[in-house]
């Protein structure tokens, strides 16, 4: 049947040979817009001008009719394509529809041949047939389905299958709920509270909807299920409304819910608190612990306690309150807390703590321990740690030369060819794929050998990602490489910039990513939106036209310009003028209000997620990049400057108040 479709769809060939690349570019065209007819048509044409990426464009053309596809086709395309990627990611889309079939004789038979096997759906549908098997997966089940994020069918299947089987009851599914309105996944919350009746269900989406309309007609609680639907809508309320939240504890119903239901409603209100920097925090979380004393033990989520650590950071005016601040990494999982900013939070805590305590040798050897391991990690807080121990920062030994059997060995396999030939048409996304599943189970010297072929081919995201796997082994060049070394100091320079600043913000917004555009539209490799190039090209008195941010050259200048504007609104704070320049100026003026911080604990408060990691990652960058261009500035101290705090009221107004 296929083989009659294809043959009467098949486009006609002309005498002169088809463009190999044309051919797949269409096919992604096709793809997208969902053309089947013409997807199979150039599905047949890449077969017979046996294109070197034929695998992608059949791949292409399944997927597209996904579900219509049977067993003995997917299982042809596998043999035809074993060991390649597009094989394992067929596969993986295949499985989930398997579940969503409820196959689960073929399921059962495709999933150990899962090579990647990452993804959560697929894991929830093979944990489901190992139940029906008669395994008992009561705690697998429980944990992959308490870190779904989204409402999909595999984990809601298997909820609900473990909860008939009574392997999960009310306390975990009110647990779940909790965890996902805590995280703003409101789809999750109701598809969990589902499993409890359709009143539940109801009163979990009247919650979402009107927060405050759900607690302002509430009675007295009549029951468990009352007093965690009043929960959920305290935690709701308090992302918009976190006073009268804290009026509504005060008042009455921290003393009618449950004590550990006040509890994760006192620190479901704090981290709202804590984020908005706010000083009162600190003391909600200590009412939260102080509930919590009083009925069972409730465990927090990582993520919540990281932010009790940040208040306690920020607390009694900047002189932070060490105690709190190790307690909350302590309740940490186990894993959260061997992560670099809780391992280094957690021995300055230690230091602080060691002055009036009895055990105080014993916590400042222990913090040393803590520090000296932190220190070998190539990072913000190992660059911390290092200065800390008065170590000078320098760069690990540079390895053996590459020999030319390591380099012949990985461009000789097929997965990189087939990448690199993807990013060099333009499907940087599908290409990305492809190499980051060659790599896979690769040792340092294939990593560093991998490295270098993109190195090479000046594929600059490829090379530094995959250079930095590597553990024993590491090649700074490859990890900060320095292309476009002459323009970019020259630019830098003109203007009184520091190159390796520059260079540090590039490695981070673009990985050197020429053609580099965001999902909100930023360009380039210094990733201007379009309105602040706009602006900052009439700013320098810069002919501009839109089409011009792509260019290299008005892209570098546009971007070193609108950053020392940045630097120069922050007062020269490195800090600061990141934040800016991933956030906009106005935000990074709002979170230095308040206390006056150490830039390390400033940067860490910053509320937003993603600025808070970039800021961390293009000082720590910077830093490497000085020692690697011979610059001043080497220390990740040096780059945070001095503490951050509001503005001298003295000194004089910004002069570009209308900055974007």
């Amino acid at each position: 049947m296929l083989a009659a479709v294809l043959a009467a769809t098949a486009l006609p060939r002309p005498a002169e040979a088809q463009d190999p690349n044309g051919t797949v570019l269409d096919a992604r065209d096709a793809l997208r817009k969902r053309d089947r007819v013409k997807l199979a048509a150039l599905r047949a044409r890449a077969g017979a001008e046996a294109n070197p990426l034929a695998m992608w464009v059949e791949y292409w053309e399944l997927t597209n009719r996904i579900g219509e596809a049977q067993q003995p086709e997917l299982s042809a395309f596998a043999d035809r394509w074993s060991g390649s990627y597009v094989e394992d990611r067929l596969r993986n889309d295949w499985l989930r529809e398997l579940g969503r079939r409820r196959d689960w004789a073929n399921f059962s038979a495709e999933f150990p041949r899962f090579r990647m096997n990452d993804d959560r759906e697929v894991t929830c549908y093979s944990l489901v047939v190992e139940q029906l098997a008669g395994h008992d997966i009561k705690a697998a089940g429980a944990a992959a389905w308490q870190a779904q994020k989204d409402d999909d069918d595999g984990c809601a299947v298997l909820a609900a299958t473990m909860f008939d089987a009574r392997q999960l009851g009310p306390a975990e599914v009110w647990k779940k709920i909790r965890l996902s309105m805590e995280n703003n996944r409101p789809r999750t919350a109701r598809q969990a509270a589902l499993l409890l009746g359709p009143m539940i269900a109801a009163g979990v989406g009247d919650v979402v909807d009107a927060p405050a309309k759900f607690l302002a007609k509430k009675s007295p609680l009549a029951g468990r299920a009352d007093a965690e639907l009043t929960t959920l809508a305290l935690t709701r309320l308090a992302t918009s409304d976190g006073e009268s939240v804290a009026g509504l504890l005060t008042d009455r119903l921290e003393k009618a819910l449950p004590p550990d239901l006040a509890a994760w409603a006192w620190a479901s209100l704090a981290r709202q608190t804590a984020m908005k920097l706010q000083p009162e925090a600190v003391d909600q979380f200590m009412r939260a612990e102080r509930a919590s004393r009083k009925g069972r033990e409730i465990d927090l989520p990582d993520d919540l306690l990281a932010w009790k650590v940040r208040a306690a950071l920020r607390a009694d005016g900047g002189k932070a309150r060490w105690q709190q601040a190790m307690q909350a990494i302590d309740a940490m999982t186990p894993i959260e807390q061997k992560e670099a900013p809780w391992v280094y939070w957690k021995a300055r805590a230690m230091q602080a703590l060691a002055k009036d305590s009895q055990d105080g040798e014993s916590l400042r050897t222990t913090s040393r321990e803590l520090l000296s391991g932190l220190a070998r990690q190539l990072n913000f807080y190992g660059q911390l740690a290092a200065e800390d121990l008065g170590q000078p920062q320098t760069l690990p030994p540079k390895p053996a030369p590459l020999t030319q059997t390591e380099r012949d060995g990985i461009a000789a396999q097929p997965g990189f060819t087939r990448a690199l030939a993807m990013i060099a048409i333009g499907l940087r996304g599908e290409g990305v794929r492809e190499w980051n599943f060659s790599i896979r189970g690769l040792n340092d010297r294939e990593l560093l050998a991998a490295a270098q072929l993109a190195c090479d081919r000046e594929v600059w995201d490829r090379c530094i990602n995959t250079s930095d796997k590597t553990r024993g082994e590491i090649d700074m060049d490859q990890r900060f490489p320095a292309p476009l070394r002459q323009d970019v100091s020259a630019r830098a320079r003109e203007i009184g910039l520091d190159p390796a600043f520059v260079y540090g913000l590039i490695r981070q917004e673009s990985r050197f990513i020429m053609d580099a555009r965001s999902g909100v539209g930023a360009s380039g490799l210094m990733q201007l939106m379009p309105s602040t190039a706009k602006w900052t090209a009439k700013k320098i008195g810069l002919p501009y036209s839109p089409a011009l941010i792509a260019d290299r050259d008005t892209n570098l200048r546009l971007g070193n310009a609108y950053l020392k504007l940045v630097l120069d609104d922050a007062g020269g704070s490195q800090a600061l003028a990141a934040a800016a320049y991933n956030a906009g100026p106005g935000r990074p003026r709002k979170w230095r209000e308040g206390p006056t911080l150490d830039a390390a604990v400033w940067a860490e408060n910053i509320p937003f997620a993603e600025t808070r990691d970039y800021v961390k990652k293009v000082l720590s960058n910077s830093a490497y990049y000085a020692l690697a261009l011979g610059g001043k500035g080497t220390t990740i101290r040096s780059r945070l400057g001095r503490p951050v705090g509001p503005p001298d009221p003295n000194a004089p107004p910004p002069l570009d108040k209308d900055l974007p």
